[in-house]
């Protein structure tokens, strides 16, 4: 979804310092970065296809450290510039991070700072975003990254708006894109931004993707779990819990299910997700209220009760608390703000009509009447790939996520704004 940053009229007044160059992009690559985020400004940004109606850019392409950089498989990189190229830019890319729990040179940080003080547009693509918050470029900013890490990245920086669901956030003269393709997405939106619609369709064409892609990283996080939990024995109960939020249960049940103490399970779920339990279910049961609140009629009593919420009242509690706005209102805006054709979608895939998905159980057009459940009384199914705004921000982790967006007032925008907007990105501008 789009978003008018309230610092957008000041990054679009900031001009850049006389040696550096619009044309001209630096990307910044450490050794340990995954090679397929790396290669995507490489590709987008360092190939002349003027024959193809896309303006040139003049690349850059500088180590953040001492090389040779190590890659995916093995690699080694001899980048051709260091950091004092950067100098030049008006527009620096780090595509990749090695670790979202180690701190970049503070070399190359330094070299961020400047850059940005200077004019230049920062960009970060995937973990590219925990250079650019280690660099304080996006304290008090809306900012995504990969869905898995965006738990990390607003638990290790709290001052970042951060948004799982976005495929990439434009702030102005701050990127961020989610990630793997993603980078292609916010790559193609940066083109489209300096040279117009038809450089940017140009350039989709060249590289067979699509100039636009329609929705955010929802689809993939629904039911996904996390890596650094996915092979831990906590992951059946998680995945249970996920399974069984219709139902009252609290987290003596889920300790019962793991064989663990009340104490020792708190313990090693904090450890694994960085979350107090009671907070994560919460958390769940507030993001499945929001995605039976986008995709279906029910009444905001029908679907507290199938949430899991002893009552409308504890909903309602709860829901505010962690969004800024009521159920009832948050409908109203996510309505509002959806486009027209796209609400019919919604409409006909919570029925079961063409174009999507049936119901799952418990909505109305899954098997059995209209509206009642079926006899296994739970979602079953993924949510229909046009629900933009209610999907858990993985399976774990995604209270730190989602209170970093909603505990500001710029989170709460997010949410409540009824602004008309392109789906699956923020923009500043």
């Amino acid at each position: 979804m789009s978003h008018d940053s309230a610092a957008a009229p000041e990054t679009a007044a900031r001009k850049l310092s006389g040696r550096r160059r619009k044309e001209i992009v630096a990307v910044l690559l450490f050794s340990g970065g995954p090679i397929f985020e790396s290669s995507i400004p490489l590709s987008v940004f360092g190939i002349d296809r003027q024959d193809a109606g896309v303006p040139r850019y003049r690349l850059l392409v500088c180590g953040g450290e001492d090389g040779p950089l190590r890659t995916t498989g093995g690699l080694e990189l001899s980048a051709p510039h260091g950091l004092e190229a950067i100098a030049r830019a008006g527009t620096v890319v780090v595509p990749a991070w090695r670790s979202i729990t180690s701190p970049p040179p503070e070399e190359a940080l330094d070299a961020l700072r400047r850059a940005h003080e200077e004019g230049a547009r920062i960009v970060g693509l995937c973990t590219g975003a925990f250079v650019l918050a280690a660099a304080g470029l996006l304290d008090g900013r809306p900012a995504t990254t990969h869905w898995m890490y965006a738990p990390t990245l607003a638990k290790r920086y709290p001052s970042v708006h951060v948004d799982p669901r976005e495929l990439f956030v434009d702030d102005g003269d701050v990127l961020t894109s989610a990630g793997t393709a993603a980078g292609i997405d916010l790559c193609l939106h940066i083109v489209r931004t300096d040279h117009g619609n038809e450089a940017a369709g140009a350039l989709a064409r060249r590289l067979v993707v699509p100039p636009r892609r329609s929705g955010g990283q929802e689809r993939y996080l629904d039911r996904s779990l996390p890596e650094e939990i996915g092979a831990d024995p906590l992951a059946e109960v998680v995945a249970w819990a996920l399974e069984h939020l219709h139902e009252q249960f609290d987290v003596e049940t889920l300790a019962a299910r793991a064989y663990m103490s009340r104490r020792t399970f708190d313990r090693r779920f904090r450890s694994l997700t960085g979350s107090a339990p009671l907070q994560w279910l919460i958390t769940q049961r507030v993001l499945q209220a929001q995605r039976l609140l986008e995709t279906s009629d029910y009444s905001v009593d029908e679907v507290a009760g199938r949430c899991g919420f002893r009552s409308p009242v504890a909903l309602r509690g709860h829901f505010r608390r962690q969004l800024g706005s009521s159920p009832a209102a948050y409908r109203a805006a996510y309505r509002a703000r959806r486009p027209q054709g796209e609400r019919l979608q919604d409409a006909e895939s919570a029925q079961g009509g063409p174009g999507g998905h049936p119901g799952y159980p418990g909505q109305p057009g899954h098997a059995g009447q209209p509206g009642q459940p079926s006899a296994a009384g739970h979602p079953e199914h993924p949510v229909p790939i046009q629900s933009r705004r209610g999907a858990a921000a993985g399976a774990v982790g995604s209270s730190q996520a989602l209170s970093a967006s909603a505990s500001s007032d710029n989170g709460r925008e997010a949410f409540i704004s009824a602004r008309a907007s392109l789906p699956g990105q923020r923009s500043g501008t």
